[in-house]
């Protein structure tokens, strides 16, 4: 592995790659195929390479007004606690900010990731969730 990663800013990664990622990070399948819907809805998202290898990415999703919503922020788990995570949420918000008429970027996470997001920058707030399945 090397050590200079690069990141892409809203460039179209393989989505096969996209898939072998999140296997990889996540449990369960993903042959990438259902990324491409997705994408095409973003507003943007940010990828990160170790040479030609995918090792990071997150995407941001928006509701077409102010709102911007931070989802699926991976790293696989051979190139984690490097700093790509971090990165990746930092060039995503920086995306957003230059978009314009964003007023906020929100993000959902679970508590053990609380340390992770304060260190991005983002400050805990109550929130709801409802169950729909």
């Amino acid at each position: 592995m090397t050590s200079e990663i690069a990141y892409r800013v809203r460039q179209w990664p393989e989505l096969s790659a996209l898939g072998a990622l999140r296997e990889a990070a996540w449990s369960g399948k993903d042959d990438g195929q259902w990324w491409q819907p997705v994408l095409e809805r973003s507003l943007t998202w940010v990828t990160a390479f170790d040479g030609q290898t995918l090792v990071g990415f997150v995407n941001v999703a928006w509701d077409g007004g102010v709102h911007a919503f931070l989802l699926d922020t991976t790293v696989h788990p051979d190139w984690g606690r490097r700093g790509i995570g971090t990165e990746l949420v930092r060039r995503a918000a920086a995306a957003a900010r230059e978009y314009g008429g964003l007023e906020w970027l929100h993000v959902d996470y679970e508590p053990h990731l609380t340390g992770f997001y304060e260190g991005c920058g983002f400050a805990s707030t109550p929130a709801g969730l409802l169950k729909l399945n």
